[in-house]
């Protein structure tokens, strides 16, 4: 069946994901650049300015946006809303980072699913003239919540894990990989795509007041062992992880999160400081789906940064 033809698409995005825009729109010759002016009032709300508004009548718009905060969600929604209704072709949300993801169900009544509350507010982008947004999102941590969308947005979900397969076949030991998932969660979500490697499933177990990781599948002697998990806030289940595996004979540990969202400078635990550390963690690999972890940690090991701009760019042209 024959491929319709490539589309030009003219790439919004927010401050903060300016670094990650410029690499998609490097990408390729079919996505170009686009400015909006990011001003606020007196008063701390957004004034803002889509610039040459006129001129995207009848093209492909898309917009890259980065949730880091509550802060910022709201002018970026202004603007997200204001895109699909200036008579433009289509429209597509790129949202690398889904942020409100783990918490996606309620344990108790009085619990809030925010995860819901923001595919709520998303799944009320206005309808484009060439129909629905698309709504792009990598490794959202819950399967379930595709459902959490309405038939007004089209929800596409796009992994990383592409970019961690190539990048574990570059290593010096790639016959020795073996892949770790720190919980059944983290197994579910992603062994099909790493099934050609053998596997490790850690789980947390509790002991008093106290939960403890445990192994509880799988052999990690005499292997690099690479832990794989959808994000890392604090990183204290990777680190208890880590002691399991080299308890059980791993030669090297590392790890591979697509979101890197490290609260209150948490990367710190990771980095090598000439103190031993660097025998924890080999490498530690994450993408650019939160740039403001990608500048924190540049150049600082074990830290790599695998970048979605390629993925984003095929993405645009779904």
């Amino acid at each position: 069946m024959e491929k319709p033809n490539k589309k030009q698409v003219l790439l919004f995005y927010c401050v903060e994901a300016e670094e990650l825009a410029r690499k998609v729109a490097a990408q390729s010759d079919l996505i170009n650049l686009q400015s909006i002016n990011w001003r606020s009032f007196d008063d701390g709300f957004p004034n803002l300015f889509i610039n040459n508004a006129q001129d995207i009548r009848g093209q492909h718009v898309a917009f890259l946006a980065a949730f880091s905060s509550p802060a910022v969600i709201f002018e970026q929604l202004s603007v997200i809303f204001a895109l699909p209704r200036l008579f433009v072709a289509s429209f597509t949300l790129v949202l690398p980072f889904f942020p409100t993801g783990s918490f996606e169900r309620m344990e108790e009544e009085g619990d809030v699913a925010t995860a819901f509350t923001m595919a709520r507010i998303l799944s009320n982008i206005p309808i484009s003239r060439g129909g629905p947004t698309s709504v792009v999102i990598y490794d959202i941590h819950a399967l379930q919540e595709r459902f959490y969308f309405s038939d007004n947005v089209l929800p596409l979900f796009e992994t990383g894990i592409p970019l961690l397969k190539q990048r574990l076949d570059q290593l010096p030991d790639a016959e020795k990989i073996v892949v770790a998932f720190p919980d059944d969660g983290a197994w579910k979500r992603f062994h099909k795509q790493l099934d050609h490697f053998p596997t490790v499933v850690c789980a947390k177990v509790r002991e008093g007041d106290k939960r403890i990781v445990r192994l509880k599948e799988g052999n990690p002697a005499g292997c690099h062992v690479v832990i794989v998990d959808d994000l890392v806030q604090s990183g204290g289940t990777l680190i208890e992880c880590q002691k399991v595996l080299a308890a059980h004979g791993a030669v090297k540990v590392s790890a591979y999160v697509t979101h890197a969202v490290f609260p209150k400078a948490s990367y710190e635990r990771f980095t090598h400081k000439n103190d031993g550390s660097e025998k924890a963690f080999s490498y530690f690999w994450i993408t650019d789906s939160c740039p403001r972890t990608v500048k924190a940690i540049a150049n600082r090991a074990p830290f790599e940064v695998l970048s979605l701009a390629g993925s984003i760019a095929d993405a645009l042209q779904i």
